[in-house]
């Protein structure tokens, strides 16, 4: 139950597993003391109930509220997520990524679409080579050997439209009588495509003229057979073919101009820009880069590495980077991150444990106290005291300042000022999650033993 919950958290929040799990742990911790002492599990359980509630109101007067302009804050987010992932140079590299990525993409009162990033890798160079293209990264590239493989000022038509010959679906047969009447009949056939690709060819001559510096893209979804790509070739066109229908759309928002289907559709209007497209290839793997977009609402992440672990690494990194980006620009708020949030609900909850009656306050006292595994872990793992590191946090918020734990000086430090934020979606998640699952764990012997009840009557 407890791996399905931190499931559940990385599939809505994107972050915060390892939290859920700490804090889910803690709560039975807490109140297996109270239980070895007779108290029952439903009294815990009301009392996680009373906490819960409180802890929720709290983060909901707790939280900031965040401009989803300011760069700076968003970064700062996305710092805080990666560097739990990766050494601290290469984290800030992918946070500066993945924040202009969002940036980049997010459309005014839309809800961020991260199906516009696109997460590429190549096994090629190391990882500090990893960079953020504000355009498209294609798997392949043109087919025909002579055609440009470095284009600047690039008209970019994106169309899906078969220039191939195709033989008919119908069972038919042609008669002729001549080795020159078979030849006409051939090429009867062959002037359909043909003439697809000639207007094609008209459009480039009326968009680009003389001009040797303006070039011409094809982009197509369906097949480009030999010939087509010859005539493209010498008219100065670089054609692809075959190009995956999530490129399509990602194509349109990135470039501009409109997708066509049909060859009746072709001007100058529906053409997009790209100020360069080129081919890169990587031993037999061939790749095509489209940048210097004119309308960059899509982009890619294009990751390198030495070996498949470094990329796997900086590609999760990205991955939760790129989903805490997004729930601060969804939330239009954070919550100050380094166990400050954890620390200051402690002591909200000692607050509200003197307002609550009967046993039930036991049940709040445990989950005040299952709070404070978070500071407690992260001043363990940083290799300081945690008592002396947990007391010198407790007595600054006693102050009344936000103040959280530093992993690197062992101090206690204001995060707003050093940007350590967390996402509210993310805390929000845990306090509804960790105790309802600690609860179900509680009851599992009051439901057995009912069960055992109930056969015993019948």
């Amino acid at each position: 139950m407890i791996a399905r919950t931190a499931v559940a958290q990385d599939d809505v929040t994107g972050d915060g597993t390892t939290s859920m799990v700490l804090i889910i742990g803690e709560l039975l911790k807490r109140a297996e003391g109270y239980l070895n002492e007779g108290v029952h599990p439903r009294v815990m359980v009301d009392g996680f109930e009373l906490a819960k509630k409180a802890a929720l109101k709290f983060l909901d007067g707790y939280k900031q509220k965040v401009d989803v302009a300011d760069r700076e804050c968003l970064l700062s987010v996305a710092k805080t997520s990666v560097r739990t992932k990766l050494k601290e140079a290469m984290a800030d590299q992918v946070a500066d990524i993945v924040t202009d990525a969002c940036m980049a993409v997010k459309q005014e009162g839309e809800v961020l679409d991260l199906n516009m990033v696109e997460i590429m890798y190549m096994r090629h160079k190391v990882g500090q080579e990893t960079r953020l293209i504000k355009g498209l990264v294609l798997d392949h590239g043109a087919r025909h050997p002579d055609m440009k493989k470095h284009c600047e000022d690039c008209f970019i038509l994106t169309c899906n439209i078969s220039f191939e010959y195709e033989k008919s679906e119908v069972n038919s047969g042609f008669m002729y009588s001549s080795a020159e009447h078979r030849e006409e009949l051939v090429a009867a056939e062959r002037k359909w495509t043909d003439d697809r690709v000639q207007q094609v060819i008209d459009l480039k001559r009326k968009v680009c003229g003389d001009d040797p510096d303006k070039n011409f893209i094809v982009i197509n979804q369906k097949g480009v057979d030999p010939i087509s790509l010859d005539m493209f070739q010498k008219a100065g066109i670089v054609a692809l073919r075959r190009a995956k229908k999530r490129n399509m759309e990602r194509l349109i928002l990135a470039c501009g101009g409109t997708a066509v289907n049909t060859c009746e559709e072709l001007c100058p209007e529906i053409l997009g820009k790209a100020g360069k497209v080129y081919e890169h290839f990587l031993g037999e793997e061939k790749y095509t880069f489209v940048e210097d977009v004119a309308n960059s609402k899509s982009c890619t992440i294009l990751i390198k590495g030495q070996n498949d672990h470094t990329i796997a690494m900086i590609r999760d990194a990205a991955r939760d980077g790129l989903r805490a980006v997004k729930n601060a620009m969804e939330d239009e708020s954070v919550v100050p991150g380094a166990g400050a949030f954890e620390v200051a609900l402690h002591r909200h909850l000692e607050e509200v444990k003197k307002t609550v009656e009967g046993r039930k306050k036991l049940g709040v006292a445990a989950f005040a106290e299952a709070m404070l595994v978070i500071p407690k872990t992260i001043a363990d793992n940083a290799g300081h005291d945690v008592q002396e590191s947990l007391i010198s946090v407790q007595d600054e918020q006693e102050k009344g300042t936000n103040a959280g734990f530093d992993a690197l000086s062992g101090q206690a430090v204001d995060p707003m000022l050093h940007g350590i934020y967390d996402n509210t979606i993310v805390k929000r998640q845990i306090l509804h999650s960790a105790p309802v699952i600690a609860s179900q764990l509680l009851l599992v012997d009051e439901v057995i033993r009912a069960g055992r009840n109930m056969r015993q009557r019948g």
